[in-house]
């Protein structure tokens, strides 16, 4: 075997190891036992994309693979510095959150992470805010969750999935 051949498999092995390093880091991210300490959640998983302060001098930690992966995990660290049970965030069910109360963009931002895309829909007179979370609805389909926050973009106004043209195959023939 050439030295270019064997440098090849090595990659090939090399980033499969990642792969797969990254994707069961992500599947064994729910399973850290509520009360571990946050330090110890970041040096197995890394800094969280994004934290915000919670109530009673809490901290929400949110890790988000956005705006190409499709998923998004969150916990709440107390004033001790331990961690509630951490959870998948880009779920149906967890976005029906949204249909309760008033939701601002912040708020928005610190219970599901940073969005995929942010952009405008609509008529010059009636332009909307929106914001798209990549994820996969019903846990099988490739799915974006349109975030709408209304003219004035201060709330949320309503929200519902849609097919994630990323994997659209007439966008990508070659697959």
């Amino acid at each position: 075997m050439t030295t270019t051949a064997r440098l090849l498999a090595h990659g090939r092995h090399a980033g499969a190891a990642v792969l797969l390093g990254l994707l069961s880091a992500c599947a064994n991210m729910t399973e850290v036992p509520a009360g571990t300490p946050l330090a110890n959640v970041e040096a197995k998983f890394g800094q969280p994309t994004l934290t915000c302060p919670a109530p009673d001098d809490a901290l929400r930690a949110v890790w988000s693979q956005q705006p190409m992966g499709q998923y998004a995990f969150g916990t709440v660290a107390d004033r001790a510095g331990n961690i509630s049970h951490i959870e998948q965030l880009l779920t149906d069910s967890h976005f029906q959150r949204l249909a309760k109360g008033t939701w601002t963009p912040e708020q928005v931002r610190c219970e599901f992470g940073p969005p995929a895309d942010i952009s405008t829909v609509g008529l010059p007179s009636t332009t909307q805010v929106v914001w798209s979370y990549r994820y996969r609805q019903a846990g099988a389909w490739n799915s974006l969750m349109y975030v709408y926050f209304g003219q004035d973009g201060q709330r949320v106004t309503r929200f519902h999935p849609g097919p994630d043209p990323m994997f659209d195959r007439e966008s990508f023939p070659w697959f």
